[in-house]
């Protein structure tokens, strides 16, 4: 179908609505406010509808003009997407990537990826953002990333499961709860101190973890997980991240009456899955066989584990 309206005349009116005038468009657009207004008045005449009512001095958008303004927007934002999307492909692979990376999600198996994808592509340079519950959604979503390990979908974007991850409430040895000698209930938790990573998000979800009378908050999981190998509170943290802590006997897992563990999904999720580059959609494909062959790995472990005692009882 052949179109009247050009994307500069789309353009026009919407640095009009955006910048609040004819003379702050023309500005912005470096032209002449006579050809800013020209464009408008074409625009209103080829589509035979009224953008801008008169109330007052001040012109504002009529009904039809903001339905204009608003798909305008979204076409304008759709061919920008669609000359970056070009231009990658025209280079190869690209130069930069971003991604954003739960802090929960294997920090082993992340630098695996993107060492891996470094081999393949020496040239393209990779920034992480490390970030806390909420504040993966917000990177995609303000377009600061190109593809993310959520542990949510934002509302407009498609995501595939990708990671479950087990969460276990730790403190040390010697912290009073374990001196307890007993099952931990709700009660027990609440009168000690609780150590809580801060969401990175702006719009922060509310805590579903034991609202206790002393906390901490940090930013950092890092500071979360030495805090408490050094006696100073309790924490839900992700399994993973405690390995060498539980192995060294430095951080133990509390023995809860119920809820001793927890669980959080982690999603794989475009920013734009249909103009992805080579470099990033490489790197989730990278993601998805690494993480195939630690489960794979992790199942053989754990048959080895169960066949050595049969192997014992035949010798």
């Amino acid at each position: 179908m052949n179109t009247h309206i050009t994307l500069e005349q789309w353009r026009a009116l919407t640095t009009v609505v955006d910048a609040g005038g004819y003379a702050q468009a023309a500005e912005l657009m470096h032209k002449t406010q006579s050809s800013v207004s020209y464009a408008v008045q074409k625009l209103e005449s080829l589509l035979g509808v009224k953008v801008f009512k008169l109330e007052g001095r001040k012109a504002v958008l009529t009904p039809t003009g903001h339905l204009l303004y608003r798909r305008a927007r979204y076409l304008l934002d759709e061919a920008a997407v669609l000359e970056q999307a070009a231009k990658k492909l025209s280079a190869g692979w690209e130069a930069e990537i971003r991604v954003v990376v739960e802090s929960v999600f294997p920090t082993f198996v992340l630098l695996r990826c993107l060492d891996l994808l470094g081999a393949e592509s020496p040239h393209t340079r990779i920034e992480v953002i490390e970030s806390v519950i909420s504040g993966a959604s917000e990177a995609l979503l303000q377009g600061q990333a190109d593809l993310a390990i959520a542990s949510s979908i934002p509302q407009g974007f498609l995501g595939d499961s990708l990671l479950q991850i087990r969460f276990v409430l730790v403190a040390h040895p010697d912290h009073a709860l374990h001196r307890l000698g007993r099952k931990i209930t709700m009660q027990d938790l609440r009168v000690h101190r609780q150590l809580v990573v801060r969401e990175t998000g702006l719009r922060r979800a509310t805590p579903t973890f034991v609202e206790a009378t002393q906390r901490w908050t940090v930013s950092n999981m890092a500071t979360s997980i030495e805090a408490a190998r050094c006696g100073y509170g309790y924490a839900w943290l992700p399994e993973e991240k405690l390995r060498d802590q539980i192995s060294a006997g430095t951080l133990k897992p509390l023995p809860l009456r119920e809820g001793g563990e927890r669980f959080a999904q982690l999603y794989l999720v475009f920013a734009d899955r249909d103009h992805a580059g080579p470099a990033i959609t490489r790197f989730s494909e990278i993601i998805r066989e690494q993480l195939t062959k630690e489960c794979r790995q992790g199942v053989d472990a754990q048959a080895a584990k169960r066949a050595l005692p049969a192997a014992r009882r035949v010798n």
